[in-house]
């Protein structure tokens, strides 16, 4: 048995979709919903946004001086793009189930988190991401199962 609940759930009775091809011939043509999607808006269960949606951890090796110094760039960067995100200082060496310097992003909406996302895809330079949401869920629990990692494969979390 699946511990993954149906994505369709609430949709059992709708209309079959179509196999209609857009003009690309590639992407399927997708009837319009009867509204926008929530998720634009508010954070899907069991995302918790009383205190942020989403944790940003943008990581650089210390010991190498080029990106240490394109990480303290970034952060002011960061700093000056987004000031409505909680951005927390340079940490130079790892912190606590962190494996190496990094410093933190919050985000509190899904606009913010989609944005920062795209603008840290472009502009992360050397550095890695991690992603997270914050759900109340025990910390391997979160990590194992609802993040996201942008990388050049040097650092990974360990989990």
């Amino acid at each position: 048995m699946s511990t993954y609940k149906s994505p369709l759930l609430g949709y059992e009775n709708a209309e079959p979709l179509p196999d209609t091809l857009n003009p690309d011939g590639k992407s399927f043509y997708n009837p319009p919903a009867p509204a926008q999607s929530s998720a634009y808006e508010t954070f899907p269960a069991p995302i918790k946004s009383e205190n942020n949606g989403f944790d940003f951890h943008i990581y650089y090796m210390q010991s190498v001086e080029i990106e240490k110094q394109y990480a303290a760039e970034l952060h002011k960067r960061i700093r000056r793009e987004f000031p409505e995100l909680r951005i927390y200082r340079l940490m130079d060496k790892p912190v606590g189930p962190h494996p190496t310097a990094m410093f933190e992003v919050n985000t509190f909406t899904p606009h913010q988190t989609g944005a920062l996302f795209a603008w840290l895809t472009v502009n992360r330079g050397p550095c890695s991401v991690l992603i997270h949401p914050n759900t109340g869920e025990a910390y391997k629990t979160t990590l194992n199962w609802r993040h996201g990692w942008a990388s050049h494969g040097r650092c990974t979390p360990k989990c």
